[in-house]
């Protein structure tokens, strides 16, 4: 299991620095597959070419990366074919519901199951915790991403107490449950 969750993407050095261990393959041979179907406003369309670039910023070239938009599944043997999956941020709700609708719900955590590595973004994130029915239940607990502070740092075991809290500079790698999780923030290294 390699997951993820931030509130803003490679953010930051240490972030970029987790993100290529967990891809444990030079960039510039990896694909990746971006997925922008939160992005459904104007302040998250935005952001969409600022999310591209972690990618690229990573070595990650653009021929390698191809955009899909949940209008359908993709089975998991095509999934597979992956080395990272990018979900990116916009509307929790909508993203959770096009997950579920096409299907692609199953071949995303049989993704994961399978040691795929996934990168969420903000909403592509909270999708993992507990915040709304339907949720991809990686997390039991809710999820409050672009927080003021984040509210656990270091390793951390499930079940988690409360509300977890990820600032912009902060986040939570998922490589194994219930004990494998780590929170990791550059503004408290």
């Amino acid at each position: 299991m390699r997951v993820m969750l931030t509130s803003c993407g490679i953010e930051t050095d240490a972030i970029k620095e987790r993100f290529l261990q967990m891809l444990g393959k030079e960039p510039a041979n990896a694909t990746a597959l971006f997925i922008p179907t939160a992005a459904i406003d104007a302040d998250a369309i935005a952001v969409l070419p600022e999310c591209m670039n972690d990618l690229l910023k990573c070595g990650i070239l653009n021929e390698n990366i191809r955009v899909f938009d949940l209008h359908c599944n993709m089975p998991l043997t095509e999934l597979l074919t992956y080395d990272v999956v990018y979900l990116c941020g916009g509307r929790t709700a909508y993203l959770l519901e096009r997950i579920n609708d096409s299907g692609f719900r199953a071949s995303l955590l049989a993704y994961i199951a399978n040691n795929g590595l996934v990168l969420g973004v903000s909403a592509g994130s909270v999708i993992f915790a507990g915040n709304l029915p339907g949720n991809l239940g990686l997390l039991d607990a809710e999820l409050s991403v672009h927080c003021k502070e984040t509210s656990l740092l270091g390793k951390v075991s499930l079940p988690l107490q409360g509300k977890v809290e990820l600032s912009n500079t902060a986040a939570m790698l998922i490589t194994a449950l219930p004990d494998g999780i780590e929170v990791i923030d550059e503004e408290n290294l």
